[in-house]
């Protein structure tokens, strides 16, 4: 294109850096433990092949499961394009341009940050404490201005949970300035740390949910704002008109069934299991430095050397996430949990990487 043609764009999309997904980063391999995705997955068969009329743009099947699921009622609810199209959405409600800003709490999922500045919202940015707690006084120091605050929990890519009692203290902060996102894209994991039953005292406090980790569906795209009514309603004004395609709909609607509520629930204490086993085989590793406490679908790792081993697990076809470039995250990578059976290849590739740095003289990694 040419250059002159560039320039017509915004200048702060022309400096922007998109976000690194795991498909964006690419990485060869056959084991891929780099997004966070379930491993398996049932499989699904359209019940309805005609696509001629557009979608509800608020499908009632899908609220009305949902619902149920949860036990909130549906004007609580919005379903989206995932998560992610929530984080976005709710800056584009709530955060006037060059005027407003969001807060968050690196290291956390950048697209908090990412989406303020496609949208021209300035970022109020408070690093977590060393144990990945919330720093309250600094918090409480920074609040002017502030329109939305972004809480992932469990978060991304520690894998901690944020204290509900210093969340408590952040809604009632921002009481009348500011709402509290309760971002729990992990939460199936540990649905006992859950903020919903939190909604209806808390008027700011919204939560987003999505399917694509424990419900084994990030390639359809689903999720869901759960939020005071009045809030739910103000997004619908900017939501696009048709957000999910039809066989979303149909396919999700399926997910809630009882047979795969069922199959979730299995799938969600074979991974916290599969986590367990992988924890306890990496802990017996003398090139690992710290192995950080989760409740989600991955583990945070410290190495003594993160690329070295990067690259000697990509060698034999493993992915994995490094998060070096995070605030206070050097030598970390982030492993998703897989089947029992990548696990255990997983675990045994680690002991060959142990052998190499014995024949190497190497253990130090220095």
């Amino acid at each position: 294109m040419n250059v002159n043609l560039l320039k017509l764009a915004r200048k702060n999309i022309q400096t922007l850096i998109p976000y690194q997904s795991a498909r964006l980063i690419g990485g060869k391999g056959n084991i891929f433990l780099n997004a966070n995705e379930s491993p398996d997955s049932e499989s699904f068969s359209l019940t309805n092949k005609v696509f001629n009329r557009y979608p509800e743009c608020q499908p009632k099947e899908i609220l009305s499961v949902y619902s149920k699921y949860i036990s909130l009622p549906l004007n609580n609810i919005l379903v989206t394009r995932g998560s992610d199209e929530s984080i976005e959405l709710l800056i584009k409600t709530f955060c006037e341009p060059y005027k407003d800003s969001i807060m968050f709490f690196p290291p956390t999922y950048d697209m908090y940050h990412i989406n303020a500045k496609i949208l021209g919202i300035n970022a109020v940015i408070i690093p977590k404490l060393s144990n990945f707690q919330l720093n309250l006084k600094l918090i409480k120091s920074n609040s002017n201005s502030v329109k939305l605050i972004y809480i992932c929990n469990p978060n991304n890519p520690t894998g901690n949970i944020i204290r509900h009692k210093d969340i408590i203290f952040i809604l009632k902060l921002f009481e009348f300035k500011a709402l509290v996102v309760i971002d729990e894209a992990y939460i199936d994991f540990c649905l006992e740390n859950s903020m919903l039953k939190y909604l209806d005292k808390y008027p700011n406090l919204v939560i987003l949910r999505t399917l694509s980790k424990a419900f084994a569906l990030a390639g359809l795209r689903c999720g869901f704002t759960l939020a005071n009514k009045n809030i739910i309603s103000l997004l619908r004004k900017v939501i696009a008109p048709y957000p999910l395609s039809s066989p979303v709909i149909d396919i999700v609607n399926q997910a809630f069934s009882s047979k795969n509520i069922l199959i979730t629930k299995r799938r969600i204490l074979q991974l916290n299991d599969n986590r367990l086993f992988l924890v306890k085989e990496l802990n017996k590793l003398d090139f690992i430095e710290n192995i950080f406490d989760s409740y989600a679908n991955y583990i945070l790792v410290k190495f003594i050397n993160a690329n070295k081993i990067l690259r000697f697990l990509e060698n034999k076809g493993i992915v994995l996430r490094n998060q070096s470039a995070k605030l206070n995250l050097n030598n970390c990578i982030r492993i998703s949990i897989g089947t029992l059976l990548e696990c255990k290849n997983l675990v045994k590739m680690f002991n060959l990487y142990k052998i190499f740095l014995y024949k190497n003289k190497d253990i130090n990694c220095e």
